[in-house]
């Protein structure tokens, strides 16, 4: 009886000297809670009164102010647990687990010296975003100060859509050349900033490889604005070869040869084949530009690409050429025939055989699947000449007769004729 009297008193005394921990702890317990809560009624209500809603709704980091102090309201209650989570070290020693405490107290350590690079990370960002705020509405008022706008409008026959020294960018068309300019120059001053802040919270895991392809970025941005210019260069410059080219061939009347194309004689053409030449040459003159901005760039996919398309070009050129040729060329040959036979189905065979030999030349030539187009194209020809045998030795032999008998008299009518 002795050893149990022994035992209970010895639970008894224990939980006698545990309660001075336990109460120690819940007094931490409760002063993390008032703590808690103060911090984050400071930080909610004090913030809220200061217009601190206001200034995001401002500052585009919130839509409404409703939304604003959703956002704050979040912020405090990260605060609050945050209290919680620092007093938990101290707790867990106040009750002796000291095996419990310790790593958590050495996370603790590492956040609380963690901390003051995040806040400063976050100052930076801030800043640099209202720092390029400022830069990009002051970009956007002097583009639209001079009208960049109206005059890239000018030049590249665009119409409405020009911004006036009044307009705002929140308010004014996205796609505007000033608003596109102002969001380039915005990004090229934040991106600095964000490098700057990566590298303040000097986790190097995360940091390098960021800060690496921001640095990339900022390198290759003077390529960029090159590329850009360049690309603008060729666009003033094909519209400029292109008008003159359309106005030139305009003043040697080639779009008389468009009548040819056009079946039914008695409407005007649809097509101008003056404005198609110089549309094709001003995207030839663009393509270059475009093909030389990507090689400025130095990227080897972009490379390979344009070297690609410059390569493609004279194949496509010389199509379109042999098509138009054998479209202008079919159609001439066969009203001569039409008109020199008088059969105006004659003259649609010769018309349409040489369009359709035309477009298997201009395929072959694209490199369009050569030997399907080269296949498709002799059997054509080797069951349109079956077809033509068998329906004129079966079927039109009296056909056949007649027309062989009409043009061996219009041949007599003609030897008959007395030379001049």
């Amino acid at each position: 009886m002795n050893d149990v009297g022994n035992s209970f008193r010895g639970v008894g005394n224990t939980i006698i000297d545990y309660i001075p921990n336990v109460l120690g702890a819940l007094l931490l317990l409760l002063i993390a809670w008032i703590v808690a809560t103060i911090v984050r009624a400071i930080f909610t209500k004090g913030l809220k009164k200061a217009g601190a809603d206001r200034a995001m709704v401002k500052g585009h980091m919130a839509k409404t102010k409703e939304d604003a102090d959703s956002k704050l309201d979040s912020i405090g209650k990260i605060l609050y647990y945050l209290i919680f989570i620092l007093f938990i070290p101290s707790v867990l020693q106040a009750l002796d687990m000291n095996n419990v405490a310790q790593p958590i107290s050495n996370m603790m350590d590492k956040l609380l010296a963690f901390l003051p690079n995040l806040f400063m990370a976050i100052i930076i960002v801030v800043i640099g975003y209202f720092v390029a705020k400022f830069v990009k509405n002051l970009v956007f008022s002097l583009l639209t100060a001079i009208n960049i706008d109206k005059w890239f409008n000018k030049f590249t026959n665009r119409t409405g859509g020009a911004s006036t020294g009044t307009a705002r960018m929140d308010t004014g068309d996205k796609s505007t050349l000033a608003n596109v300019l102002a969001n380039v120059v915005f990004v090229i001053v934040l991106i600095p900033i964000l490098t700057i802040a990566l590298e303040t919270l000097n986790i190097r895991s995360i940091s390098e490889p960021i800060v690496n392809m921001l640095n990339q970025v900022l390198n290759m941005i003077p390529n960029i604005f090159v590329a850009i210019i360049l690309i603008l260069v060729g666009v003033l410059i094909a519209k400029f070869i292109g008008d003159l080219l359309i106005s030139l061939l305009n003043g040697t009347g080639i779009n008389r040869f468009s009548t040819y194309l056009n079946p039914d004689k008695t409407k005007t053409p649809s097509f101008d084949i003056a404005n198609i030449i110089g549309k094709v040459v001003q995207a030839i003159i663009i393509i270059f530009f475009t093909v030389e901005a990507m090689n400025v760039l130095q990227l080897d996919v972009l490379n390979g690409i344009g070297e690609a398309i410059i390569g493609y070009l004279p194949l496509l050129i010389s199509s379109l050429i042999i098509l138009g040729l054998g479209l202008i060329g079919g159609s001439v040959l066969g009203n001569y025939i039409k008109q020199a036979s008088g059969n105006r189905f004659l003259g649609a065979i010769v018309k349409y055989a040489i369009i359709i030999i035309a477009v298997f030349m201009t395929l072959d030539q694209l490199n369009f699947a050569t030997n399907i187009v080269n296949l498709a194209f002799l059997f054509i020809i080797a069951g349109l000449a079956v077809a033509f045998a068998i329906s004129f030795g079966i079927g039109g032999r009296e056909f056949a007769k007649r027309q062989l008998e009409k043009l061996e008299a219009k041949m007599d009518k003609e030897n008959n004729k007395p030379n001049l």
